[in-house]
């Protein structure tokens, strides 16, 4: 007689076990419990990839949840609207991340990572001077991943360069509002104030440019229309808000993210080292294997079944979308970060056609995703041509962190500055 294995325990997704290496905590949810009902948090967690990708498509699942989750801090924005009002909002944004659009800030983005990226390699180059055989060093996150996207943002809408800081410092309130699930009321508290100075930063900046002609982001979205209807000032100001997190923080940590996967794995670095091609194919596999956002909230319009569990209608659901990238029924050997799959659809990789959901699916596919894309791409290309043989420094061992968003919080590097063709 065959012993039949006992059912494993439920993960607790804010278990320290859980936030030290949720991945096998993934395989579990999605084995065992494809939509578990979770105390903690009083929500339905959903693992599986089919599941997630139906219910982004579904009529059933809203993002009426962003209305307690999102609206305090960033305002009303496009993710937590519907029907007509989200087609408009979403034909009003789309000219500017999509094709010509998208290619007006092609210099904006190439400048700011090349000034990052050569202020630390020229650094390093004063301090070896003279020495061939000399490393460079640098931790690449402070002194470039969570600059890059914040600067372009700030150079795309037009604003002075003296304000990056400002912006990088609203940034991080937001995100530890974002993650405070204790509930800190100091970080409420701090963000609450981001959200003022915020407020009060950008209303006449957007009064101002209302009546100009400006080029800038900032001021096309100002006259934008679409079958007479325009942005409100205050549509316009969360819009910014929105930018800081779903522009700023998810390249921020997909980019440090698609580093370190090379450095673990030399043989795939090499391989886009010698061939730029291959771009488009570390980006994906990086979004899919270790994309920045691990979670992403959903309410239930409608009862929904989903295996033998019944999601009553009005529930919070958290869409596991790094277990669904890693489920093993959709990817093979999904925890393998290897850039040549055969089971990735790079070509579709950054469209609503997408057969990952780092980017999500549906109605709600991300507004910005040829922006990181083309953001991504241009940090992996300077990276490689201005730094050689790079390695983590000696002692330094890569260590993620985060809940519904994760990645390494530093990357300690040593490399070999690679000299100026100019």
């Amino acid at each position: 007689m065959t012993a039949v294995e006992p059912r494993p325990t439920a993960p607790d997704i804010l278990s320290p076990e859980f936030l030290g290496d949720p991945y096998p905590h993934y395989r579990v949810l999605r084995d065992h419990f494809p939509a578990m009902h979770h105390e903690g948090t009083d929500s339905y967690l959903i693992s599986r990839y089919q599941d997630c990708a139906e219910a982004f498509r579904s009529p059933k699942f809203s993002s009426r949840n962003y209305e307690w989750q999102l609206e305090p801090i960033h305002g009303r924005t496009i993710l937590q609207m519907e029907g007509t009002e989200h087609s408009t909002h979403r034909s009003l944004l789309n000219p500017f991340f999509r094709g010509n659009g998208l290619e007006k800030f092609m210099p904006v983005i190439t400048h700011n990572a090349a000034e990052l990226v050569e202020r630390i390699v020229a650094a390093t180059a004063d301090d070896l001077l003279g020495e061939v055989t000399g490393r460079g060093e640098t931790e690449l996150v402070s002194d470039f991943t969570s600059r890059f996207p914040i600067n372009v943002m700030v150079d795309m809408l037009g604003l002075p360069k003296s304000d990056h800081e400002r912006f990088r410092r609203w940034y991080f309130s937001i995100m530890a509002h974002l993650n405070n699930l204790a509930g800190d009321p100091a970080i409420t508290a701090a963000a609450q104030r981001t959200h003022d100075e915020l407020r009060d930063y950008m209303l006449p900046i957007i009064g101002e440019r209302r009546s100009g002609d400006g080029d800038d982001l900032l001021s096309r979205l100002c006259r934008a229309e679409v079958d007479g209807e325009r942005m409100s000032d205050e549509e316009i100001k969360a819009f910014v808000s929105l930018l800081l997190v779903a522009g700023g923080e998810t390249t921020d940590k997909a980019i440090t993210s698609m580093i370190r996967n090379l450095i673990d794995h030399p043989d795939q670095m090499q391989a886009v080292r010698a061939d730029r091609t291959l771009a488009d194919r570390v980006i994906a596999e990086t979004l899919r294997h270790s994309g920045p956002v691990h979670m992403i909230m959903r309410q239930t319009e409608d009862e929904v079944q989903i295996d033998d569990t019944v999601i009553p209608s009005g529930s919070t659901c958290i869409m596991m979308l790094a277990a669904a990238n890693r489920d093993e029924r959709h990817f093979s050997d999904p925890d393998r970060f290897d850039i040549f799959r055969e089971d990735l659809n790079v070509d579709r990789a950054f469209s609503g056609a997408a057969n990952h959901v780092q980017f999500i699916l549906g109605r709600h596919f991300c507004v910005g995703s040829l922006l990181a894309k083309t953001e991504m791409t241009i940090a992996l290309n300077l990276i490689l041509d201005t730094m050689d043989s790079i390695e983590y420094q000696d002692g330094f061992t890569p260590q993620e962190q985060g809940l519904y968003t994760r990645s390494i919080p530093e990357l300690r590097i040593k490399f070999e500055p690679r000299p100026s063709t100019a």
